[in-house]
């Protein structure tokens, strides 16, 4: 099954461990950017994951290009052209301090992309589904207009379209957010989001919820999903539930609503090695689920457990096969060693 992903792949820097900038004279380099670690994970999962974006032609694009080629997603769509690729330094949090990222995208190819740059009629061709975050409109009109249409070819090709809700602040302001995603949740069929994303974009707030002291109400959750579901007529609304204890611990839980059931997962203790690209392995699962005919409950518990295997997987992509995931869902959560 062809699964199409569109956005922007990043040049990742980080030190290593859980060094401060500061500290350190040298980084580690990876790739990584929302759409694409859904696409690498669908890849693992056995799909016909393609991801669109635009590249430079110079080695550095040709080398965030090969990472992706690696795990086996095609690349064939991907536009080479422009000056940069966009670069995101992360600092891992510990304990009480928290992770920090800081953006150096400005320019870059995709963000300077003209929207004509994309044929989608072709790219859509015998495509099953479509993925786009809010992240990627967030890099200015020429982007909000390639996702939508974008969007407008998927649906035309009997496409499913799914849209993490992903709220970036340091990328445009909540009125911004809230024009452009309205218009793009037009084409919408499966909404991912978290309480945070759904109040900052359209203002649709968990009640008896404070995410900054671990404070969740399940109903407070049903209440968000249903309001995003009668606001656009989605087919159905994911929410992520996190609980953060600290930096290094988190809970872990989601909610599917199919428009007649609230499903939640069972909700998972994780130790966090890298919590960068949890949202997306959460899409990735969720997509995958769903177009293996999966039913609600089962859907959300197979997203939820492929997420947090990725909590313990270093970079971006989610390195976990459709085995581990539902061993994982399945209850085998132990740990232990496998020989």
């Amino acid at each position: 099954m062809k699964v199409v992903t569109f956005g922007e792949l990043m040049l990742r820097l980080e030190p290593a461990g859980y060094y401060r900038f500061v500290q350190v004279d040298t980084m580690t380099s990876t790739f990584g950017g929302g759409e694409a670690n859904v696409a690498v994970s669908l890849a693992n999962y056995g799909l016909d994951a393609y991801y669109v974006t635009k590249l430079p032609k110079h080695e550095i694009g040709q080398s965030a290009v090969n990472s992706l080629r690696r795990y086996g997603v095609h690349t064939e769509y991907i536009v080479r052209g422009g000056d940069r690729v966009g670069i995101y330094y992360n600092e891992r949090g510990a304990s009480q301090r928290g992770s920090k990222c800081i953006y150096d995208r400005a320019g870059s190819s995709i963000q300077t992309a003209d929207p004509s740059d994309f044929n989608w009629t072709e790219i859509m061709k015998d495509a099953k589904w479509f993925h786009i975050t809010g992240i990627t409109p967030a890099l200015g009109p020429n982007m909000v207009q390639a996702c939508i249409e974008g969007a407008k070819a998927a649906k035309a090709a009997g496409a499913v379209v799914s849209c993490d809700l992903n709220y970036r602040g340091k990328l445009w302001t909540k009125d911004q957010a809230r024009e452009a995603m309205t218009e793009i949740c037009k084409y919408v069929d499966v909404c991912i989001s978290n309480e945070d994303d759904a109040n900052d974009v359209f203002g649709i707030k968990a009640e008896n919820t404070d995410t900054t002291k671990g404070e969740l109400s399940t109903e407070g959750y049903k209440s968000v999903a249903k309001q995003l579901k009668d606001k656009f007529g989605f087919q159905k609304v994911a929410i992520t539930l996190r609980s953060s204890i600290n930096a290094n611990r988190n809970d872990w839980q989601a909610l599917l609503y199919d428009g007649t059931d609230f499903c939640f997962s069972k909700k998972y203790e994780m130790y966090i090695v890298d919590r960068v690209g949890g949202g997306d392995s959460f899409g990735g699962g969720l997509i995958y689920a769903l177009l293996n005919g999966k039913s609600t409950q089962e859907a959300v518990e197979f997203a939820v457990a492929a997420s947090c295997l990725k909590h313990s997987i270093e970079g971006d992509y989610n390195m976990v096969s459709v085995d581990e995931v539902e061993k994982l869902a399945a209850g085998n959560g132990s740990g232990r060693i496998q020989r």
